[in-house]
C-alpha cells in the first residue's frame, strides 16, 4: 500500500467491513504512537456503525486532545495487503484539526506484521 504524505503526516486508504457492509476510508493516518485504531463516527455511521447499549465507552487522550469513544468489533479492516478480522476499534468524533477518516494504531500494525518503509513510502506485510 502506497503511503502518501499530507501536511508531513503518513496517510493510507483502508476498507472497513461491518455487519456485511463495506466502506472505503480515504484519509487514514498511520500512527505508531497510537495504541489503538480509531475510526470517525461521522464516516462510519453510513454503514450502521453506531453506539449500542452494550458498547464500552471510555475516554482517550492523545496529542490532539481527549474525547469519549465507544468500542466496536468490526468484521474486517484492510489496508492494502494487511488485514485483520474481528478487530476491536474505537469510534469517536475525531475533532483533532485535520479531517481524518481514522487512525491506524499499533494494534493493527502489530497484528498484521506490518513494515513501514519510509524510503519507498510503502506499508506492507513482513515475510515470515
Amino acid at each position: 500500500m502506497k503511503i502518501r504524505l499530507q501536511d508531513g503526516l503518513p496517510y493510507v486508504s483502508a476498507t472497513l467491513v461491518f455487519r456485511g457492509e463495506q466502506l472505503l476510508l480515504d484519509d487514514v493516518l498511520v500512527d505508531t504512537g497510537s495504541a489503538g485504531t480509531i475510526l470517525s463516527a461521522d464516516k462510519t455511521l453510513g454503514i450502521g456503525v453506531r453506539y449500542e447499549p452494550n458498547d464500552f465507552v471510555h475516554r482517550i487522550r492523545g496529542v490532539g486532545g481527549a474525547e469519549f469513544v465507544f468500542g466496536k468489533q468490526i468484521d474486517v479492516l484492510t489496508v492494502g495487503e494487511l488485514e485483520v478480522q474481528d478487530l476491536q476499534v474505537e469510534i469517536g468524533a475525531m475533532e483533532y484539526g485535520p479531517d481524518l477518516d481514522g487512525i491506524i494504531g499499533i494494534d493493527f500494525l502489530v497484528q498484521t506484521n506490518a513494515i513501514i518503509d519510509l524510503a519507498q513510502m510503502q506499508l506492507y506485510k513482513a515475510i515470515r
